[in-house]
C-alpha cells in the first residue's frame, strides 16, 4: 500500500516555485504516461512521445535537468522497458530500478548440469559441487526500486511495471543523491555529476566516476531512438559540457586500486585474485599457468554470464576447489575484476582446447528467468576491456572468436548435451559489435554465396519457452537469434540436433534449446533461395530462415568457404583441434582426435575461418615445469557449422572464396 504523499513529497526536498499540482494529481499524471493520456497530459503529445513527457514531467516534479535524467536513463536501458521485465540483476524500467530479491538462482552457473568446465580428457572430468551464492543482505545498489518507493510514494508494483512511474522513480533517487552531497537542485547539468556517480551505486570512486564519465560522454553527444515500445525519445547533444568532477571527492565511497590488474584505462577495474593452490593428493586448482602469448596464443575471448550475484561470484572464483574465468564484470555499473592473468589458462568454457587459447569473461547476470536483460553500462565496460584485450593479443573482432559459451562446441560427443547455453538469445550482439567498433553489416553485393545473420533485435521477437516454467511461454522479447526450418516456412520442422537428441528428437523452443537456431553476426554459406525465404547449410543440412527484402534477418557477405575436397563424399567434424598423436612427446600422452556425430557431405559449404595447427596444452599437475604445448603438423579449419563452431581437417576439404 502506497505511504503518505504528504511525508513523501517532505523526503524528496523541496520544488521548484512554479510547480503548484498537488503530489496526488502529479503522481496521477506520470503513472499511466504510456497507456491512455492521462488527465491533466498535454492534449497534443503523440502515442510516441509519452516517454520523452514523462522524461519532462520527472524532471520538473524532481528538480533534476532533463538531460541528465534522460543520459542516465539512456546508459541504464537505452529507454527501453522490456516489457516491465526485469534485467539480468532484477532491474525494472527505464531507469533500471532494482529489486533483486527474486533474481537470486539457486545454483551458480558453473555447478549445474553435466558439463566439465576445464574440459580435458587428460584430467578427471570436473564438475563443481559449490553451493549457491551465499545469501548475505542484497547490496544498496540492488535494491534501488525499494528506495525509490520509500522517496516517491509510488507502490513498487507501479516501478516495476508503468515506465512512467520508473522514471519518476528515478529522478527522485537522482535528486536525493543531490542533497545528500550538500548540492543545491541546478538546472546545470554539469552540477550534477557527483549525484550521477551515486546514482551508479558503485562503492569505488574509480567506478562511479566511469559511470558518471559514460553519461556526460552521452550528454555531450546526444541520442535519438526509437524504444522497444515504439516510443520516441531525444536528448540533445551538447558537446562543450564540462562537469564538475571535484563533486566526487565529496561522495564518501572509496577509493580502489587498479594496481595488477590488466585493463584498459577507460574502465574501473580491481585485482581479486582467484587461487592457484594445491589441496591433497596432487589435485589443485582453480586455474594453471600458462605462460601465453609466448607459450601458444589467444585465439578467442568467450563472453559467459555468471547465474549468481556479484557477491557470490567473488566468493565462488576465490575457492581453490572450484573453477575460474578471468575478469567478472557487474551489471549495474560496470565495474570489473579480474581474477587470472590473460598469460594463464582459466577454467570455464567446457572444452579444453578453446580454453588453452582464450580469455573468459563473465558478466553478472541471473537466468532464472532467461528473458532478463543486460544494462548499458555493462555492455560498454565489456566491449572496452574486450577491444583492449583483442588489439593486445591479436584477436579477431568477429564471431568466430569473440564466442557466446553457447557457441564454444562440445570437445567430444559424449559432452555436446551438456555444454551451456549463455549468454543466451536475449545477448544483442548486434549492438555489442557497434560498440566494439565493428558494426555488423553487409559486406557483399546481394545474391551472393555468403550471409551474416542480422535481424534488427527490438523487431525480431521469437516465440520462446522454459524461461520460468517448463514449456510455459517466456515473456515477448528482442532477441539476436532467429530460428531455423527444414523447409521455407514455418508448418515445417525445425531443424534436427542430432548431438543434443542422438534419438532424434524434434528440436524445441526452449529458451535454452540452440538446436535449431542462428546468431547475430554468425555467417553462413547459403544453399537456396525461394520467396522470402533463405536456406543456409547447418548440421549437415538445409536449413531455413525467413529473410524478406524488406525487413531482412541476414545481409549478403563475402568470405573463405570450404567443400569436402574431390573425391570424398563426406568429412568428420571435430569439436576440438587436437595434434596427430605421432606429434606428443615421450611422456604426454596422446589425445584422441574424436570426431563429433556430425558430417560435411559432398556439395556443402561452411563459411570457415583461418587454417590452425593442431594443438594441445598439456597441464595436470600443480608444478608448471611438466606443462608443454603439443603443436603438430596436421591444420584445420574452424568453421560455423550449426549454433557453435567446429574444426575440420584441412586436409579433408577445398578451402575457396565464396561466390
Amino acid at each position: 500500500m502506497r505511504g503518505s504523499v504528504i511525508d513523501h513529497r517532505r523526503a524528496a526536498g523541496p520544488r521548484r516555485a512554479r510547480r503548484t499540482a498537488g503530489a496526488v494529481a502529479s503522481a496521477a499524471l506520470l503513472l499511466p504516461l504510456l497507456g491512455a493520456a492521462p488527465s491533466g497530459a498535454r492534449a497534443d503529445t503523440p502515442p510516441d512521445g509519452r516517454l520523452q513527457q514523462a522524461f519532462e514531467q520527472a524532471a520538473a516534479e524532481y528538480d533534476v535537468p532533463q538531460s541528465v535524467l534522460l543520459g542516465v536513463s539512456y546508459l541504464q536501458s537505452r529507454w527501453d522497458a522490456h516489457g516491465g521485465a526485469p534485467s539480468v540483476t532484477g532491474g525494472y524500467g527505464p531507469m533500471h530500478l532494482t529489486d533483486a530479491r527474486t533474481a537470486l538462482a539457486r545454483t551458480p552457473h558453473h555447478g549445474e548440469g553435466t558439463e566439465d568446465p576445464r574440459g580435458d580428457d587428460a584430467r578427471p572430468p570436473l564438475l563443481p559441487t559449490a553451493g549457491p551464492p551465499r545469501a548475505a543482505e542484497l547490496p544498496a545498489r540492488l535494491r534501488t526500486l525499494i528506495r525509490a518507493a520509500e522517496l516517491t510514494g509510488i507502490g513498487a508494483e507501479e516501478l516495476r511495471t508503468d515506465p512512467g512511474a520508473n522514471v519518476a522513480g528515478g529522478a527522485a533517487l537522482l535528486a536525493a543523491a543531490q542533497r545528500e552531497l550538500g548540492e543545491p537542485p541546478s538546472d546545470d547539468p554539469a552540477r550534477w555529476y557527483g549525484a550521477v556517480a551515486r546514482f551508479s551505486g558503485a562503492d569505488d570512486t574509480a567506478t562511479a566516476a566511469a559511470y558518471a564519465d559514460d553519461v556526460y560522454d552521452v550528454l555531450r553527444t546526444g541520442q535519438e531512438r526509437r524504444t522497444d515500445a515504439g516510443q520516441r525519445v531525444t536528448l540533445a547533444a551538447r558537446p562543450g559540457l564540462v562537469p564538475d568532477t571535484a563533486q566526487l571527492r565529496r561522495s564518501g565511497l572509496r577509493e580502489a586500486s587498479a594496481a595488477g590488474t590488466e585493463c584498459p584505462a577507460a574502465v574501473s577495474c580491481e585485482w581479486i585474485p582467484a587461487p592457484y593452490e594445491e589441496f591433497g593428493e596432487g589435485d589443485y586448482g582453480n586455474h594453471d599457468q600458462g605462460g601465453r602469448p609466448a607459450a601458444q596464443s589467444i585465439e578467442y575471448i568467450v563472453v559467459h554470464d555468471t547465474e549468481g550475484t556479484w557477491e557470490g561470484v567473488l566468493d565462488l572464483v576465490q575457492d581453490p576447489t572450484y573453477v575460474s574465468w578471468h575478469y567478472s564484470l557487474r551489471s549495474t555499473d560496470g565495474h570489473i575484476a579480474q581474477h587470472v592473468r590473460a598469460e594463464d589458462v582459466a577454467w570455464h568454457a567446457g572444452n579444453w582446447y578453446v580454453n588453452a587459447k582464450s580469455v573468459g569473461l563473465e558478466h553478472e547476470g541471473f537466468l532464472a528467468s532467461p528473458d532478463a536483460w543486460y544494462t548499458e553500462a555493462m555492455y560498454r565496460a565489456s566491449a572496452r576491456l574486450v577491444k583492449y584485450l583483442a588489439r593486445k593479443y591479436g584477436v579477431p573482432l568477429d564471431r568466430r572468436h569473440i564466442l557466446g559459451h553457447d557457441t564454444v562446441p562440445g570437445p567430444t560427443t559424449a559432452t555436446i548435451r551438456g555444454m551451456h547455453t549463455d549468454p543466451g538469445p536475449y545477448w544483442d550482439w548486434r549492438h555489442y559489435f557497434t560498440l566494439l567498433g565493428r558494426p555488423l553489416g553487409p559486406t557483399a553485393r546481394p545474391g551472393g554465396g555468403v550471409v551474416t545473420i542480422l535481424p534488427d533485435y527490438a523487431a525480431n521477437r521469437p516465440a520462446y519457452t522454459g524461461c520460468v516454467t517448463s514449456g510455459a511461454p517466456c515473456p515477448v522479447h528482442g532477441s539476436s537469434a532467429v530460428r531455423l526450418y527444414s523447409g521455407p516456412g514455418e508448418t515445417y520442422p525445425l531443424i534436427k540436433d542430432v548431438g543434443l537428441r542422438p534419438g532424434g528428437e524434434d528440436s524445441t523452443t526452449d529458451v535454452n534449446d540452440i538446436g535449431s537456431r542462428v546468431s547475430t553476426g554468425q555467417q553462413y554459406a547459403v544453399a537456396g533461395r525461394r520467396g522470402d525465404w533463405t536456406a543456409i547449410w547447418y548440421l549437415g543440412r538445409r536449413a531455413w530462415f525467413r529473410n524478406p527484402a524488406e525487413a531482412p534477418t541476414a545481409v549478403p557477405a563475402k568470405g573463405l568457404v570450404v567443400t569436402p575436397r574431390d573425391g570424398v563424399e563426406s568429412v568428420p567434424v571435430y569439436g576440438r583441434a587436437y595434434p596427430e598423436a605421432s606429434a606428443y612427446p615421450a611422456g604426454v600422452p596422446a589425445q584422441p582426435v574424436s570426431p563429433l556425430p556430425y558430417q560435411l557431405l559432398k556439395g556443402q559449404r561452411y563459411v570457415a575461418g583461418a587454417k590452425v595447427p593442431g594443438e594441445y596444452y598439456y597441464a595436470v599437475t600443480f608444478a608448471a615445469d611438466g606443462h608443454r604445448v603439443v603443436v603438430g603438423e596436421e591444420r584445420y579449419y574452424e568453421i560455423q557449422f550449426g549454433h557453435r563452431v567446429a574444426f575440420v581437417r584441412a586436409a579433408d576439404v577445398t578451402a575457396v572464396p565464396s561466390p
